[in-house]
């Protein structure tokens, strides 16, 4: 089972000797980003610093960093185990016999484990300290000033809690947020991001938005902030279901939002219409620095939280990163749903070094001409695969995870003149290398076998790739052990 909250995973891994207490007193201003930078690159433990400059809160960091840990945080042997129960329920056959209807059953029971159930705040623990109006100081809480350009400090992992004014859909995003002063904190809501529109609804009305900004949640609940669902879809329903467990939640104290009861810290604020502060820059996921730009202010009138909390935050900037396993996670969970999109694709990888939205390798079971062109452009227009800058595309013998593989494949099977395909559309709102902010150009790789209908009109065909003869190969197998190699 997933583990219920943040405190139970850290005494776990500090069971098994894969948690680093550091007692040494730290700075948040750049040496706990450069300890952790290379800790995490070297896919190391994580980390619990007891003892942070200016802060009595022990800050846990590089929690997630590797992928084993990610998967006993989730209570999941690993990524393929959610990825084959989400294909399962997308399955609509009717069942057959006993077997079938025990399945199906199955089914059913799985998914009544989904809606989070509601605890009374004196059940929650996040409810044992409230404090509000000039109580308040986010200046206790150890927020990392990371890299040297940075704009200010920045708390990297706060789980921000929204609702449409208009439907009361709320919504749970992952945003980067820069602390402006003892009370103050600027929210980085992206051009494509639900918790914008969210905003510019309640502005339009003349309305203020009630915001909620959760720390130290159990892990399945970060996972699931961290998971691009559309708008329509409850993190907390999609929590529920990867843990097998409804999630635990409990009404805030001054606004009419619910969060993790068994969260560490939770910050309360209404945005006021208009609010605005200059933030950034900040050293990002990108591996580069974005611009300051004005964003949302919030300002915070309640802290809830535990006795004795452990804020838990990240470090991102030039990959690899803890984003790694936490997108990998996503790239496998979210392949049965996006083959129900795109049917056309066998499977699909998105390189960490692309950031996971730059570049979508996909494979293909070639079936006609441009079939590869039919593909890239339902991946442009499929969510947030909308942000992709580069689709490489290749047949489906190809192992779309060996890079070495897939290159081969792409610098050898492409006629750039015919097998190039380049088109304007969105980018990241974080994307540097646009010429114009929001969109720019995006380009596709046919490095599939071309077909004589695509205009491949050389004797033979298409050639046969080199591939060792199977009876010598079965032969060298048996006895390779003669050979002392």
């Amino acid at each position: 089972m997933a583990y219920d909250d943040l405190r139970s995973f850290l005494r776990a891994l500090d069971r098994e000797g894969d948690l680093k207490r550091i007692k040494a007193e730290v700075d948040p201003y750049l040496e706990v980003g450069e300890i952790v930078d290379r800790v995490q690159k070297a896919k190391g433990p994580a980390l619990l610093f007891e003892n942070v400059k200016g802060s009595t809160m022990p800050l846990a960091m590089n929690v997630f960093g590797t992928e084993r840990r990610l998967a006993k945080a989730l209570g999941l042997k690993g990524p393929e185990e959610i990825s084959e129960k989400i294909a399962g329920l997308l399955k609509p056959e009717l069942p057959q016999g006993f077997t079938g209807f025990r399945d199906a059953f199955g089914k059913l029971a799985s998914m009544a484990h989904v809606p989070p159930r509601h605890v009374k705040s004196g059940d929650a623990p996040v409810h044992e300290v409230v404090l509000t109006g000039e109580d308040v100081n986010l200046d206790d809480l150890p927020a990392l000033f990371t890299w040297p350009q940075d704009g200010g400090s920045f708390f990297n992992l706060g789980l921000t809690h929204t609702k449409d004014p208009d439907t009361g859909i709320r919504n749970l995003g992952l945003y980067r947020l820069q602390r402006h002063d003892r009370r103050t904190i600027g929210m980085h809501w992206q051009i494509h991001k639900d918790s914008r529109n969210h905003a510019a609804v309640a502005a339009k009305r003349g309305e203020k938005l009630p915001v909620a900004i959760a720390f130290g949640c159990p892990p399945v609940v970060t996972y699931a902030a961290t998971a691009p669902l559309p708008g329509d879809i409850d993190e907390y329903l999609f929590a529920g279901f990867v843990a097998g467990e409804r999630v635990k939640m409990v009404d805030c104290k001054t606004v009419p939002l619910q969060v993790p009861a068994d969260a560490e810290v939770v910050l309360e604020g209404w945005l006021e219409p208009g609010e605005m502060l200059p933030e950034g820059p900040f050293g990002d996921h990108t591996g580069f620095y974005t611009p300051q730009e004005p964003f949302p202010a919030l300002r915070i009138d309640c802290v809830t939280m535990r006795r004795r909390p452990v804020l838990q935050s990240i470090v991102v900037g030039r990959p690899p990163t803890e984003d790694g396993p936490l997108g990998k996670f996503t790239e496998r969970f979210f392949l049965p749903l996006l083959k129900i999109i795109i049917p056309d694709i066998v499977d699909y990888d998105l390189p960490e070094a692309g950031g996971f939205h730059n570049c979508v390798i996909v494979s293909i079971d070639k079936k006609y001409p441009k079939h590869a062109q039919k593909t890239m452009h339902a991946i442009w227009g499929a969510h947030m695969m909308s942000l992709t800058k580069l689709i490489i595309v290749v047949d489906s013998d190809c192992d779309v995870h060996d890079y070495r593989e897939v290159a081969w494949r792409a610098f050898g099977n492409v006629d750039y003149s015919r097998d190039l395909t380049v088109v304007e559309g969105p980018v990241d709102h974080l994307d540097h290398a646009s010429y114009q902010q929001f969109w720019g150009g995006k380009a596709g790789i046919d490095a599939t076998r071309k077909l004589p209908e695509e205009g491949y009109t050389r004797d033979g065909g298409w050639p046969e790739m080199v591939s060792s003869d199977p009876e010598t190969a079965a032969l060298v197998d048996r006895r390779w052990k003669e050979y002392g190699l």
